[in-house]
């Protein structure tokens, strides 16, 4: 749990709290950032141990999207960890969820500021739950910019097209309730309490079957843009061997001795 000065890194029980930690720049992406996003993704898909992922920022904000001051010329935060990219050129888009999903649950939990980069870092993850003044948009096109983050490919497959379009398009705010309303959130909460509810959402997760989890967060993404017959298929491939794991039948036991269940993911 090394983190970064720019991304914080700390466990609540089963869960991987990762937390954008500069809060000055509004979690403007820098360099630290990116890497410390990296390895998080990376050390959560590592431990067994570890069953969800909160992700989330610091200082009421998630994140305002890329530090434009860098792009134009004025350096980046980090210079440091510039070996990194050298070594893995595409580490900043598995950062940013972009080319990596990781295998354990990932909440968002959104306060503040979630624009440009940080919108196309929430769709990304699983489960999304924001503060009721918390902000949403992809500004890129008012600044003349396209977000490569994979948001014209992912938004029109996870809310419906005419709403992805106007918000690519248009690069206009959007309040949380406007952002559950088209579908890009599921929950809004009262400002300050979005953390407690993903950490809440994420003990429901811990106290599950990590393997039959991970099965099923694999098949939804798996099958999604299967044929329906190609989907059930896939299902049962994926499906079946976790009903022969020492974890079902722990579950089946629970079930019957009336007590909460104690997974060892075998």
């Amino acid at each position: 749990m090394a983190g970064t000065e720019h991304l914080a890194v700390r466990r609540e029980g089963a869960t991987l709290v990762l937390t954008l930690n500069r809060p000055e720049a509004k979690n403007a992406l820098s360099l630290p950032m990116l890497v410390g996003l990296h390895d998080g993704w990376a050390e959560a898909d590592a431990d067994d141990s570890i069953r969800s992922i909160v992700f989330t920022g610091a200082g009421g904000t998630f994140c305002a999207g890329m530090d434009l001051k860098a792009l134009a010329g004025n350096g980046m935060a980090g210079e440091q960890y510039r070996d990194r990219l050298k070594a893995d050129p595409d580490l900043h888009w598995k950062a940013m969820l972009r080319h990596h999903r990781p295998r354990k649950p990932v909440i968002a939990a959104v306060e503040g500021y979630c624009v440009a980069g940080g919108t196309e870092m929430l769709q990304g993850t699983d489960i999304r739950v924001a503060g009721e003044s918390a902000t949403f948009g992809l500004f890129e096109v008012k600044r003349g910019l396209f977000p490569i983050g994979g948001s014209t490919v992912r938004l029109q497959r996870q809310i419906p097209r005419t709403h992805a379009l106007e918000m690519l398009l248009t690069g206009r705010p959007y309040s949380a309730r406007e952002a559950a309303g088209i579908g890009l959130i599921g929950h809004v909460v009262p400002d300050g309490t979005a953390l407690a509810k993903a950490l809440e959402t994420a003990e429901q997760i811990n106290a599950c079957g990590p393997l039959a989890v991970e099965a099923v967060k694999a098949s939804v993404y798996e099958t999604a843009e299967m044929t329906e017959s190609d989907g059930l298929a896939a299902e049962l491939k994926r499906g079946w061997p976790v009903f022969d794991t020492a974890d079902a039948k722990e579950g089946a036991r629970a079930f019957a001795e009336k007590r909460p269940p104690v997974y060892k993911r075998e």
